[in-house]
Order: structure tokens, then sequence, then C-alpha cells
């Protein structure tokens, strides 16, 4: 998408309702430029952090909004709601077209997801050599098309230590490399991807 193109995702959790009631919000003011997809966006962001949510979950999902940024992609009521993922992207329809966690999901759990939807990716920002090999023979629904994002975990460490309640961040993606700015640093890693039973 062109810069200063018409993407304007709508979420669907934030300052509603919805959120618990001892939810923290966090603003993000977000700029993404994602040369590899072409995909170039500003936007604010409110983001309810769950009571028992870390700041490295909270940042592995704001970096996963990211680097999905598309029409339909909203955040979930995440942890408030144990059925449902992280994120999501719906059509014009409500038809469910991803499924997008983060952290270490169990089998089942994806399993089930494949099952709902066409595509299932996992942000984790924990051991991902540890997660793949738990997962090995495991019972899940077309495995090799369940992708894993790794989001090194000192990368995400390093940038929960510089979240505030509002925050200005950019997210540029270029070469499957990605860099952060975040509270006046910057922050890189390497977009390591993998295909489960791969």
């Amino acid at each position: 998408m062109p810069p200063g193109g018409a993407l304007r995702p709508r979420p669907r959790f934030g300052i509603d309702g919805r959120m618990a009631q001892t939810s923290t919000v966090y603003v993000f003011d977000l700029t993404v430029s994602d040369m590899d997809r072409g995909v170039y966006e500003n936007l604010s962001l409110k983001v309810a952090r769950h009571p028992s949510e870390t700041a490295e979950y909270l940042v592995t999902r704001v970096l996963a909004y990211a680097l999905e940024l598309q029409e339909g992609l909203s955040f979930s009521q995440g942890l408030c709601v144990s059925t449902e993922p992280a994120l999501w992207v719906h059509d014009l329809t409500g038809a469910l077209q991803a499924w997008i966690e983060v952290g270490a999901p169990e089998a089942p759990r994806l399993h089930k997801a494949r099952k709902a939807c066409g595509r299932v990716t996992v942000y984790c920002h924990k051991d991902v050599p540890f997660y793949l090999r738990s997962l090995a023979g495991q019972k899940i629904h077309e495995a090799e098309s369940v992708e894993v994002v790794e989001l090194k975990r000192t990368f995400i460490g390093e940038i929960a230590a510089k979240l505030d309640k509002r925050n200005t961040l950019s997210v540029v993606v270029t070469e499957g490399q990605l860099y952060v700015d975040l509270a006046g640093a910057s922050f890189s890693s390497e977009l390591a991807r993998f295909r489960l039973g791969a």
C-alpha cells in the first residue's frame, strides 16, 4: 500500500465496555514502514493490558499487529477471553481469515485454530527451538502450514524496558530485518520464520 493509503483497521477491542475494569490502557502512536510487504501507515492504537499480561507479551502483541497490518486486522479480547487469539483478521462479511497467536500456544489450540481458518501464525518471544520441539509429533491440523515468527527474547525485553503509558513507536521491516524505535532508543532483530514439521 502506498504511503498515506486509506488502511485504517478498526479495533474490535479497546476502550469500551468489554475491557476488564482493572486493565491498563497503553497508547501507541505507531508508524509502520514494511518494505517487504509494501505497507506504510501511521495510526494511533489504544491497547488494553490485562492484569496478568507481562510487558514482554504486550510488546510482542503490538509488534505482531504492526507486522500483520492489513484491512480487517484487530485485537481480540485476548486474555479476557481464553478462546480468542491475540489478534485476528476478518473479511468484510465477518468471516475469519487469519488467527494470530502470541507466546507459545499448545498443540490443541493450534489444531483448533487451523481447522477454524486458513492461516495461523504464532509470534513467539520465548525459546523458539524448545517450543518447536514441544510441538513435534502432536496432532495439529495441516501443521506444515502453521508459521512461527521468532521475536528474540532479549530484543523484546529491551523494548519492554522502555515501555510507557504513551509511546511513539516506529516499526520498519526490510529484507527480513525488523527495526524498532521507541522512546529515543533503537532496536533491531532478524525476523526468523519457521513452519511446524519442517
